[in-house]
């Protein structure tokens, strides 16, 4: 019996053991497995994060490259900015560490929290932008209590600083915070979210050229994120230098000109295209979107009624009004239609039709050849005109003066206008062309649609004999070492299919419409220098609805005002497109801006008085 429950004993014994020695074989190998995991499976991963324990990367942005005006004046420069940065893994107790943040910097919570709330992965192990530009007073703060606030930390980089807020806004452009799909375009190839780049303007137009290439640096940090020492540095490279071919000096002029109006004025070197001015008005302050506009602040500029960040010179799209009597009168002569001895009579009204088209003197210019038409702006010698020429052959000429077309400047958004033919008023209304519209044409009125850019460029190619140039705002690109990378040369765009013997008619018909004694531009007339040019009236309504209405004084039925020039008359220098929207007369309102445009270029000295008296 005895024998029988040892046996027992010793196999109860051996099962117990046996069972216990699977136990800790299963439990030592699950040790191996998990071992193996961690060191072989994601060894790699857990190495690189306990590298990143100690040492960081660091990117170094670039230095965007400056720009000046073709004198060399800095327009556009860099300026330190302080950013508020958190680094999510140094930082924990996380939102503890965002609360003591907030009331030293007496900022809400939730401003902070919202931008980390979300964060998993490998992005607990990137720095994130909290607020940028935080100020002198606050970088003080937080360096004072920088051991109570883990994580945080404040870096220095260069923020975009326009010298004289507003100047050539709309050609220098500004900057914003790259989106989703631009990442993913070549030309950004090297930024990150969170990178401003050019988004308007020169800024954006010369991105690749104004932005430099990031560097970095390798740096040791200690438990709570904060730089030791600085291990290794790859230099970051500056952007390019541009020079823009405008003047500093008859830029300003033109926007103190235009202060208080809305409308364009366009300067441009005759002789090669160069935009020597770009002014729309009203202006904005570029700097406001590189530190950010509050909601209200951006409703109050896109609701503007002046539309404040539409670039008139080249977006705006007009009448060009009497201006194009100019156009009229070189293909009447190119085609001898007439000749610069025929008289024509103007009662004040042309009889078409069953309709009388009105002269803008009610009593009629009497008996006008071509110089006193284009000096005093006879609107019935060029319906006559436009009538033996036709709408086909108008366009033909307008075409050949760049009209109906982009100019081709390195600008986005440019406007093309629009030069009305038998065929495009077919296709887009399906209705024939009515010769009594060609009439409307003839004088600038109708379908006729302009830039102020393309009527700067027609005046440019009148006064200059014929050729026209492509026009061009930047003069060259400079390394900062100052090795010049890029030099424009004039590009001719076309030529006027004009003689000589023609231009040079039409060009005395512009030297009388400001020099002469029945002018109609006599208050743009300088003593010391002969300006061509001629004005227009563009009508914003009918003539009937702007008379029933003017009781109310309706501004935004009043005309626009136009003003082309060159000066010097025997050999321009610069040539001018102003206009004023709402302005009325280009008499009155345009031709003074222009005026005091061509005295600041040339030099002459400012008569602030006469310009105070011309001004819109």
């Amino acid at each position: 019996m005895s024998k029988y429950l040892k046996s027992i004993d010793s196999d109860w014994f051996r099962r117990r053991l046996t069972a216990q020695l699977i136990c800790v074989a299963l439990g030592v190998l699950a040790l191996l497995l998990r071992l193996f995991y961690l060191q072989v499976v994601r060894g790699p991963e857990f190495r690189k994060l306990s590298l990143n324990n100690s040492i960081r990367l660091q990117a170094v942005d670039a230095p965007r490259g400056l720009i000046m005006d073709r004198h060399g004046e800095l327009l556009v420069d860099n300026r330190p900015s302080f950013d508020l940065n958190i680094s999510p893994k140094d930082a924990q107790p996380i939102k503890e560490t965002v609360r003591r943040l907030s009331m030293a910097l007496e900022a809400e919570d939730e401003d902070f929290m919202a931008k980390v709330a979300d964060l998993r992965g490998a992005a607990l192990l990137r720095p994130l932008l909290l607020k940028r530009d935080i100020g002198r007073d606050a970088l003080g703060t937080v360096e004072t209590r920088r051991y109570d606030l883990p994580g945080i930390d404040v870096s220095v980089r260069l923020l975009r600083h326009y010298v004289d807020g507003g100047m050539a806004a709309h050609l220098i452009g500004y900057l914003g915070e790259i989106n989703p799909s631009e990442l993913q375009c070549d030309i950004f190839a090297g930024c990150r979210s969170g990178d401003l780049i050019g988004k308007f303007g020169v800024e954006k137009s010369f991105e690749h050229l104004l932005r430099g290439q990031r560097g970095g640096r390798q740096v040791e940090v200690n438990a709570s994120g904060q730089v030791v020492r600085v291990l290794r540095t790859v230099p970051a490279q500056n952007g390019h230098n541009v020079f823009l071919t405008i003047d500093g000096r008859l830029q300003r002029r033109a926007e103190e000109l235009l202060a208080g109006f809305a409308g364009a004025a366009v300067a441009v070197d005759p002789t090669t295209g160069d935009i020597l001015a770009l002014a729309s008005s009203p202006t904005f302050d570029q700097n406001h979107f590189i530190t950010g506009l509050s909601r209200d602040q951006w409703n109050a500029v896109v609701n503007n009624p002046w539309r404040p960040l539409e670039n008139k010179a080249l977006q705006g799209e007009y009448p060009p009004a009497s201006t194009y009597k100019i156009l009229t009168a070189l293909a009447g002569l190119e085609e001898k239609v007439i000749t610069p001895q025929e008289v024509l009579f103007c009662p004040g009204h042309y009889r078409f039709g069953n309709r009388d088209y009105r002269c803008w003197r009610r009593g009629g210019h009497g008996q006008v050849d071509l110089n006193r038409a284009i000096a005093e702006s006879c609107d019935v010698y060029f319906y006559q005109v436009g009538q033996r020429l036709g709408i086909d052959r108008l366009a033909f000429y307008a075409k050949a003066a760049g009209l109906g077309k982009r100019t081709g400047i390195d600008l986005d958004h440019e406007s093309s206008g629009l030069v009305p033919t038998a065929d495009w008023k077919r296709r887009r209304t399906g209705i024939a062309w009515q010769e009594g519209e060609t009439l409307s044409v003839a004088i600038g009125q109708g379908f006729n649609l302009v830039t102020p850019l393309q009527m700067a460029v027609f005046a440019a190619t009148v006064g200059n004999g014929g050729v026209r140039y492509r026009p061009q705002i930047v003069a060259r690109v400079v390394t900062p070492e100052g090795e010049v990378v890029q030099e424009r040369q004039p590009q001719v765009a076309g030529r006027l299919p004009i003689g000589l013997a023609v231009l040079q008619t039409v060009q005395r018909g512009m030297w009388e419409v400001v020099n002469g004694e029945r002018g109609t531009a006599r208050i743009a007339r300088l003593k010391e220098v002969a300006i061509s040019g001629k004005t227009g009236t563009a009508q914003v309504v009918s003539r009937e609805k702007a008379e029933a209405e003017s009781s109310g004084n309706v501004h935004h039925y009043k005309d626009h005002a136009w003003f082309i020039a060159y000066a010097p008359s025997e050999a321009p220098r610069i040539a001018i497109a102003v206009i004023v929207e709402h302005g009325e007369h280009g008499s009155s309102a345009a031709s003074p801006v222009a005026r005091e445009m061509v005295r600041t270029y040339l030099g002459l000295g400012e008569d602030l008085k006469t310009a105070s008296r011309g001004a819109p």
